[in-house]
Order: structure tokens, then C-alpha cells, then sequence
């Protein structure tokens, strides 16, 4: 059995017509410092599956960590690190709101929570 995995799970809702921008923004400047904070890109869904000029796109981003320790490694590289933050303030006008989550396979709770 190989390490179990924790998810991160970014949803965004764009404003109106820029889910096409945010998209293309995300993968272009974000995902490279995610994957060198340890990070791997699962998946980016936009929903509903078409882009709109005149309506909000829900874009949901899953990353995968390797079990607590890839996810305390995430967290402290990202802590002192200026450029997410910054990042995301730069795209603020893109976004109407956006939430992150942590999660992980239910048959996975209990070796993840044995720390």
C-alpha cells in the first residue's frame, strides 16, 4: 500500500466571462511554485463545462500531497513565501470568491490522523 494521499481542493468562482483568464493565468503562474512547494496538479474542472462571457464559471483545482508529511511540507514552504499570496492579489479582479479545503479518502482517515 503506497502513502495515502491528502487533497487540496480550490474552488474559484470567477467573475463574469474571466474564467477563460483565471485558467489560463493559473496554470501558466501558479501551478509552478505549487509543484515546487511539493504539490501535484490532480485536476482543474470548470463548471459548467463551457466558457461564458456574460455568466460566472466555478473553476475547481484538486492538488494531491503525499500523506501529513506532504502536507506539512506545502504548508511551511508556503508560509514564509511571499509569491502565493501575492500572486492571488494580482488575480483578485478575476474572482468573485474563492474557498480551499483539505481532504482525504475515507479509508485513509484513520493512518493519516495516527501522527
Amino acid at each position: 500500500m503506497g502513502v495515502p494521499k491528502v487533497y487540496i481542493v480550490d474552488r474559484i468562482e470567477t467573475m463574469p466571462g474571466r474564467a477563460r483568464e483565471f485558467v489560463d493565468r493559473y496554470l501558466a503562474e501558479y501551478v509552478p511554485g505549487a509543484i515546487g512547494r511539493g504539490m501535484t496538479l490532480a485536476q482543474v474542472l470548470v463548471a459548467p463545462p463551457l466558457w461564458f462571457d456574460d455568466r460566472s464559471n466555478t473553476v475547481t483545482v484538486t492538488w494531491q500531497l503525499d500523506g501529513t508529511d506532504g502536507w506539512w511540507e506545502m504548508t511551511w514552504q508556503g508560509r514564509p513565501d511571499p509569491g502565493p499570496g501575492r500572486w492571488w492579489a494580482e488575480v483578485d479582479h478575476l474572482i468573485a470568491r474563492r474557498t480551499r479545503e483539505s481532504a482525504a479518502a475515507a479509508a485513509d482517515i484513520e493512518v493519516l490522523a495516527d501522527v
